[in-house]
């Protein structure tokens, strides 16, 4: 009986999901394991020569998966593509909004103050995270409103629930994202069906090509100053890999969370739970 309630919950069999930002580490994790599961997967992305790697990889998955180059900030790209996506597949089930990431020049370091933080990487960190976020929230939340049924998920960050040190302009740009989550749950619930779901994740401290700099010594290899204090105040002890996101991920996209929206579920190993002492 646990195994049908099971399978019946975790079934994403001929079900599409959007995943913005799919080419990058994270996001193509939850590309890989949703495709497995037989859902139909549309890739929005710049990076055409990733997602032309990531088409040949999963080729033979039990899901299709399309590629379209898209700039999430122009919505007139957006909106091209929501059409193609449509004519492809017949409902548009899941969108998951994962594109995101922080600038650099946005980063207060020995040579760059917070009081010189340039205008343009500030305004770069919160159109990515989340004007980015609300823009295809719009296109493709419209498509799930006339359907009568979808599901959102955002992706938050630790730094919304705990600004860290240096990256100002991305910790306030992933609160945002955390408010803007509530306020699309109740609108969409209320205002036109209470089965159109928004939820976030909220992950803690994972290594990609964007944070790798401010964590991992590229000379030597080793733990910066600041990673070695993540880990500390991690009480898994560990930084996350890709696939402990999935288990989150599945259970805010199933049936399993029917009565569950306007939530930011933290996986963290921990981190937002300890005081530090």
């Amino acid at each position: 009986m646990a195994d049908k309630i099971s399978a019946k919950f975790f079934d994403f069999t001929g079900k599409t999901a959007i995943i913005t930002g799919g080419a990058g580490v994270l996001a193509y994790e939850m590309v890989k394991h949703l495709v497995e599961q037989g859902c139909n997967v549309a890739i929005l992305d710049l990076n055409a020569a990733r997602g032309e790697q990531i088409l040949t990889e999963l080729a033979a998955a039990p899901g299709k998966v399309r590629f379209f180059k898209t700039n999430i900030l122009e919505k007139e790209s957006v909106e091209e593509v929501a059409g193609e996506i449509k004519k492809s597949f017949t409902t548009i089930d899941f969108l998951i909004n994962a594109a995101g990431g922080n600038h650099p020049k946005a980063t207060v370091n020995a040579e760059n103050s917070f009081f010189d933080l340039p205008a343009e990487a500030i305004r770069f960190v919160f159109d990515l995270n989340c004007f980015g976020t609300i823009i295809t929230s719009q296109i493709f939340g419209r498509f799930m409103a006339e359907q009568g049924f979808g599901n959102i998920i955002n992706i938050s960050s630790m730094n919304a629930f705990r600004p860290l040190t240096r990256i100002a302009a991305y910790s306030a740009a992933k609160a945002a994202v955390s408010n803007f989550t509530q306020w699309l749950a109740v609108h969409m619930a209320r205002d036109y069906s209470p089965r159109i779901r928004v939820n976030a994740i909220a992950p803690g401290f994972f290594i990609t090509d964007q944070n790798r700099y401010l964590l991992i010594d590229a000379q030597t290899g080793e733990l910066t100053d600041r990673g070695k204090t993540i880990i500390a105040h991690t009480p898994i002890g560990r930084f996350g890999d890709p696939v402990d996101l999935i288990g989150a991920l599945f259970w805010l996209l199933s049936d399993a969370s029917a009565f569950v929206t306007g939530i930011v579920v933290p996986v963290d190993g921990g981190f937002s739970a300890f005081s530090g002492v």
